[in-house]
């Protein structure tokens, strides 16, 4: 699903070929345990960031016992966009009585073509990749962006990684601009082998800081579930948004940085 409206156009990326991006899983819009509906919280956060493009998972674009506590009539996804990232579009993951959640983008450039590819390991764990096509002014080609959750077991893990893989190979043209970030579930670094291998792709804050984010979780990172893999970019600049404060937004950090197009 795409909504397109009048893009709002990032002087930084037209002119000088930077964007500002973040990932972010929003727990579906509670806190840790779901002790707290934390949405409006989120909704303020991701806009401090001032960020071109955000990649969001456990978005819940639809869960009819919820929809009284926002104040869009239409999902998440909406709400958080609001009148600052005018094109966003979602990916289905998983479906129950009461509606479904999956992986969202929000992005202020145009969305000229999205996929969601179900790359669900088992029948217990529904899990997908979003797949954006965006148009950024001025540059040659479009800007491929993927956005995924992956499963909470290694094996699971292992034949989402390599269907991802497969996709990328076979669907992205190998000299397009790549962003591939969200929710990983690694606790290791198999992802960042097996993409670096295959796809030449670096994550993010390893090229930068020469380690992984630690992401997981939010008030006290401890663990690198979260990241963020490119490719035809360098980094500028990274941060790990974390702290005591996200006791009242959700259980993962926001990771955040800034590229620069090669």
């Amino acid at each position: 699903m795409v909504s397109a409206r009048q893009p709002n156009e990032s002087t930084e990326a037209i002119l000088h070929n930077t964007l500002r991006i973040a990932t972010f899983n929003m727990h579906k819009g509670y806190t840790h345990f779901n002790a707290r509906f934390s949405l409006h919280l989120q909704r303020d956060m991701l806009r401090k960031l001032e960020a071109d493009l955000i990649f969001l998972q456990e978005v819940q674009d639809l869960h009819s016992k919820h929809r009284h506590s926002l104040d869009a009539k239409s999902g998440q996804m909406e709400f958080l966009a609001d009148s600052v990232w005018h094109d966003h579009c979602y990916g289905k993951n998983a479906v129950y009585p009461n509606g479904h959640h999956g992986n969202a983008m929000l992005s202020k450039f145009p969305i000229s073509q999205t996929h969601n590819l179900n790359i669900s390991a088992h029948g217990s764990e529904q899990r997908g990749m979003l797949h954006a096509e965006i148009i950024v002014p001025n540059w040659d080609q479009p800007l491929h962006t993927l956005c995924v959750h992956l499963g909470l077991f290694a094996k699971w893990r292992r034949q989402q990684l390599k269907a991802i893989t497969e996709y990328i190979q076979n669907s992205i043209p190998h000299n397009a601009p790549l962003i591939l970030a969200g929710d990983f579930n690694d606790w290791g670094r198999r992802s960042g082998r097996q993409f670096a291998l295959h796809l030449g792709m670096h994550e993010a804050f390893e090229q930068h800081t020469g380690q992984l984010a630690r992401s997981f979780p939010s008030w006290l990172p401890m663990f690198h579930l979260d990241r963020i893999y490119l490719r035809g970019f360098s980094v500028k600049h990274t941060m790990v948004h974390a702290g005591p404060q996200f006791l009242k937004l959700s259980d993962h950090a926001v990771l955040s940085a800034t590229l620069r197009k090669l």
